[in-house]
């Protein structure tokens, strides 16, 4: 049985080479960067903010933070990203979302296997929900496919509707933070049906792009309100303040936040 299955992999793989997710070429793994791609991507490793994910030049201990977050303490309690915010970050999330690559979503799920070890046990997943009429013309919630991969890579539970999205919101990506947050304050509220599930748990939030946090903040308020324990995010990119020249981030960030 299995000298056949690899023989029908084999075959498949002839057919239909693995591709890159980043520029197409032929790679050796399906959903794999080529060289190329891969050198290119910023992943987050390294001393960085405790909360906010920045990078530091150093760290003294994995309790550091930031100058903002320290002035601010952020609403959650902290971001996991595996890359920061570029064109490739950018076009993966592009592919995966409007392409319909969702596959992709093993890709990113993949590289963000390493943050699962910290997850206390009894933690939740849950994705940052799609209002019901983008989620119909899309046919799925890209945040949830990541959210199911790595609930069953981390042995715990997924909830995928217990955030709805109450109204649709407009594109986010001309907008500014504080403008942002205005737009996405009310649009989020926890299912009725899992009223009771909040309260003392630890949330992984996961969504694919974390830009100024206004989309994930509403929901973490939502969260803690109802008496989330704690609500760390997870996502595949998350937008830096240095490099952003790297992308028209406006432009870029056009999509549904």
């Amino acid at each position: 049985m299995v000298r056949s299955n690899n023989m029908l992999r084999s075959l498949f793989d002839f057919a239909l080479p693995p591709r890159c997710p980043g520029c197409g070429s032929i790679t050796q793994e399906q959903n794999s960067f080529c060289v190329t791609c891969w050198q290119s991507l910023d992943f987050l490793a390294g001393p960085s903010c405790v909360s906010c994910q920045l990078p530091l030049p150093f760290s003294s201990n994995e309790e550091s933070q930031c100058a903002a977050c320290m002035a601010s303490p952020p609403l959650h309690n902290g971001i996991k990203a595996a890359v920061a915010y570029c064109d490739l970050a950018r076009t993966v999330v592009l592919r995966f979302k409007y392409g319909r690559r969702i596959g992709l979503a093993y890709t990113i799920a993949a590289h963000l296997r390493r943050y699962l070890e910290h997850l206390p046990d009894g933690a939740i997943f849950i994705p940052v929900p799609l209002h019901w009429t983008r989620l119909w013309g899309r046919s799925f919630n890209q945040a949830e496919l990541i959210a199911r991969i790595l609930a069953k890579d981390a042995g715990q539970t997924l909830i995928p509707d217990l955030l709805v999205r109450k109204r649709r919101t407009q594109a986010l990506g001309k907008y500014s933070a504080r403008e942002r947050a205005k737009i996405v304050s009310g649009a989020f509220a926890i299912s009725p049906r899992y009223a009771d599930r909040v309260r003392g748990k630890n949330i992984a939030l996961v969504d694919d792009v974390y830009t100024t946090g206004a989309t994930t903040d509403a929901c973490v308020k939502i969260l803690k309100k109802a008496g989330a324990n704690s609500v760390t995010i997870f996502c595949w990119a998350r937008v830096l303040p240095m490099g952003l020249e790297r992308s028209d981030l406006a432009s870029a960030l056009a999509a549904d936040a």
